[in-house]
């Protein structure tokens, strides 16, 4: 049940950081996907709470706290995306944590 409440806590979160973004003129896309290949064979799907300015991958929580879990999510999600950055946020604890996420195997074009 607690996994249940954490998941509808993040979609009003995800509502929430979509309508000030909107306010903010920042573009961005919600609930991204992207195929994963493996030795070119499709392999699943990955989805992103938000993809900002085409360039920034942003993965919401609401859990207590941040795990190391949540961090190799996120980070999952960069190199599947082949992106550089992320953020990752969690609105779940006593205050707003937020890390900024780096892909280290990402390849400048």
């Amino acid at each position: 049940m607690a996994f249940r409440r954490a998941a509808v806590a993040e979609v009003v979160y995800q509502r929430a950081l979509a309508v000030e973004l909107a306010n903010q003129g920042v573009h961005f896309v919600r609930e991204q996907e992207r195929r994963v290949f493996y030795k070119e064979v499709e392999v699943g799907i990955r989805r992103v709470d938000f993809f900002v300015e085409n360039q920034v991958l942003v993965e919401l929580k609401a859990q207590i706290e941040m795990t190391v879990m949540h961090l190799a999510q996120t980070l999952n999600y960069l190199e599947a995306f082949q992106l550089e950055v992320g953020l990752l946020i969690n609105f779940g604890s006593r205050s707003l944590e937020f890390k900024r996420v780096l892909n280290k195997k990402h390849k400048a074009p």
